[in-house]
């Protein structure tokens, strides 16, 4: 039999912060001048408005899932439950921790690569250099998750206050040394809404959306969490609202300093943000405090995805091995282990700009969209409790899976294409894996 993990005690506040740590990390400040690259213009705004549009309504259909089945692995007991009537949830759950196998060391590895990439700013590295500090962050992020929960629950909260003092820095920033309205009053300039700048605005928002993943990663703790059906909604709809509100100021204060024909072009731009305002000094400091940031990012996603292959082990769907608990500290060792490993390795291997796509388009089809059709099934069939409602149902819903597709249509059709195929080898293994466990069967 499985090891089973105890009760958790991880309440509002802890849940709050361990999801705005994960939204946050590097995403924020290494894709800013991404955004702004795509868009061309002071309009660049609107791609985070847009992100923030599409969180919030996704949030609705987690926060009623999250709710209704507040057990550890979220989307992986999402789509068991959703598609168990329809014979699919076996291999829909199958499929979601298969890509979780891939697609989470990848966000692991992005956030890692991102901190070597800003470290560069205090001390130039070499290429091996900086693939070494990508890897020792994620060993050392394996070090700290090596621990009970209500530790890392302490963690988390000294974490999240790391990453709002920081980005409250740079918002007060710019508005007490700043023309902090100066980038609205030119919002609109040279905007033309065409076809072109639909299809900006579609790819800005690709690198967008990636800094707001994490606003769910609570519903992978489910089981973690203090009164769920009240906290993990709450804790979502907190985070995304307070993490839009300073992602718009923290981009309106920083292009009031540095214009953005010429943000658009730095490597380091919060750092040059900075170093305009207060001097060499504080730009040192500022960029410290953004690979605490980063850390704290790593942290957060490495723990809730450590949850998803032991679920579905716990559950007899995946590798009994991923079901084992640490025999001290009751948290999933090898599962923390395995995920973190392939993290270490993806970390050495990859550029962050060829992840942040490529983490979309593998996860659109099969968890975001997947989950949004299981949803509307399971409404439909009435046999499920759910204690949190979203409202105007069901066009939220239908809303999230027309701008998911705009969101897989603009990572590029060689990204959707390999999330495609990634999808098809899970297929494959699936089938496999359920005649080898038929012809065990017959032989015992």
């Amino acid at each position: 039999m499985p090891d089973v993990l105890p009760p958790r005690r991880l309440g509002l506040l802890e849940a709050t912060a361990i999801n705005m740590t994960d939204m946050v990390g590097i995403g924020p400040f290494i894709t800013l001048p991404m955004v702004i690259s795509i868009m061309n213009g002071p309009y660049f705004l609107y791609a985070w408005i847009a992100g923030a549009v599409l969180s919030f309504v996704d949030a609705t259909i987690w926060s009623e899932l999250g709710a209704a089945f507040p057990l550890a692995g979220g989307s992986y007991n999402f789509l068991k439950e959703t598609y168990k009537n329809k014979g699919l949830g076996k291999l829909m759950s199958f499929l979601f921790v298969w890509q979780t196998m891939i697609q989470a060391p990848l966000v692991i590895a992005s956030a890692a690569i991102g901190f070597s990439a800003y470290f560069s700013y205090l001390v130039p590295l070499s290429v091996v250099e900086t693939k070494l500090m990508s890897g020792g962050v994620v060993l050392s992020i394996i070090f700290l998750l090596y621990r009970r929960i209500e530790v890392i629950g302490k963690i988390s909260v000294f974490l999240w206050i790391a990453v709002m003092g920081t980005i409250l820095w740079i918002i007060l920033g710019g508005f007490v040394h700043g023309n902090i309205l100066q980038p609205l009053s030119h919002l609109n300039d040279g905007l033309t809404v065409s076809y072109s700048f639909a299809a900006a605005l579609g790819f800005a928002s690709v690198k967008s959306v990636y800094s707001y993943l994490g606003y769910y990663n609570v519903c992978h703790l489910g089981g973690d969490i203090v009164d769920p059906s009240r906290n993990i909604p709450k804790s979502m709809f907190m985070s995304i609202g307070g993490i839009s509100i300073l992602y718009l100021l923290m981009n309106i204060s920083i292009v009031s300093v540095i214009p953005w024909q010429e943000a658009k072009n730095s490597d380091h731009v919060v750092s040059l943000f900075m170093l305009r305002l207060l001097g060499p000094g504080a730009a040192t400091a500022i960029t410290y405090l953004i690979l605490v940031v980063a850390f704290a990012s790593v942290f957060s996603a490495t723990l809730g995805y450590s949850r998803i292959p032991y679920a579905a082990a716990v559950d007899g769907a995946f590798f009994k091995a991923f079901a084992r608990t640490h025999p001290k500290g009751n948290f999933p060792h090898v599962s923390l282990l395995f995920l973190g490993g392939i993290a270490f390795v993806f970390s050495l291997l990859f550029k962050l700009s060829d992840v942040i796509s490529a983490i979309l388009a593998m996860r659109i089809l099969v968890q975001f969209i997947g989950q949004a059709v299981g949803l509307l099934m399971l409404r439909k069939e009435k046999t499920a409790n759910f204690p949190y409602k979203m409202p105007f149902f069901p066009w939220p819903v239908y809303l999230a899976i027309v701008m998911w597709c705009c969101i897989l249509l603009s990572t590029g059709w060689q990204m959707a294409l390999g999330g495609v195929c990634v999808i098809g080898i899970g297929v494959g293994l699936y089938f496999l894996k359920e005649r080898l466990e038929k012809q065990r069967l017959r032989e015992a």
